[in-house]
């Protein structure tokens, strides 16, 4: 680390780039050891889904055929639009947004694991396959164009370094530079051209408990240290950000 320092004292365009890896490193460890801390910190809860990433749920994800997809969609377009964008505000944009987080989500709905009377009637009759090709037909497509906005170095700040001493860790972390995802880790939306007040509504329930489908109560943990303020800007900031690059 030492040597990292001297050498951005010493910055050529060849020893920036390394350091910045180093630094970046060094920060998503962290974020994974607040998130650590956090979880110990409080009682362990039992998984809120049942779903389990096992090779054959991950098989079936990503054998997933939107052609086939595209045809069960047809429920989906009132709330969703016909390319996968909400109608409203309260109704989220699924256009591009990862295959294992949608798979989830409507497991989580038939299962009762994620409270929605709405969706809970949609899914009831979707089999797993169903819900792999479904996840693969919105997963193919261009998603959101961003709002334009510009974002408070301190939203900026609690997105890629988090707060240790909240225990908040980065953001950046499970979903990835900007919101634009993070492949390393099944089930992690992208947040990136997300609607604010969708982002906004969803931390809130978080946080009140009355969304509880995280796994392991993560969300529930960080959304509770959020103050309002940070909940609304938080939802500002990855609204301004480009799925698309």
């Amino acid at each position: 680390m030492a040597s990292c320092w001297v050498k951005m004292h010493h910055a050529n365009e060849h020893s920036l780039p390394f350091c910045a890896g180093v630094l970046n490193m060094i920060r998503l460890c962290l974020s994974v050891a607040v998130l650590g801390l956090m979880l110990t910190t409080r009682a362990l809860a039992a998984p809120s889904s049942s779903v389990a990433w096992t090779t054959e749920t991950v098989a079936l994800i990503r054998s997933g055929n939107p052609v086939t997809g595209k045809q069960l969609s047809y429920g989906c377009a009132g709330c969703h639009g016909t390319e996968g964008l909400g109608v409203s505000p309260a109704y989220p944009h699924i256009a591009g947004q990862d295959a294992f987080y949608l798979f989830k989500q409507l497991q989580d709905f038939k299962d009762g694991s994620r409270d929605n009377p709405q969706m809970t009637g949609i899914v009831a009759s979707l089999s797993e396959r169903d819900m792999a090709d479904i996840a693969a037909y919105y997963a193919a497509m261009q998603g959101a164009a961003p709002v334009r906005g510009s974002s408070h170095s301190a939203v900026v700040d609690l997105v890629s370094r988090g707060q240790g001493s909240r225990m908040i860790p980065a953001c950046s972390g499970c979903h990835g530079t900007g919101g634009k995802g993070n492949s390393g880790y099944y089930g992690m939306p992208v947040l990136a051209g997300q609607k604010a007040v969708y982002i906004s509504i969803a931390l809130r329930q978080y946080r009140a408990g009355d969304r509880a489908n995280d796994v392991y109560s993560v969300m529930r943990a960080i959304a509770e240290n959020l103050t309002d303020n940070e909940i609304t800007v938080l939802g500002k900031y990855y609204a301004t950000q480009d799925p698309r690059q």
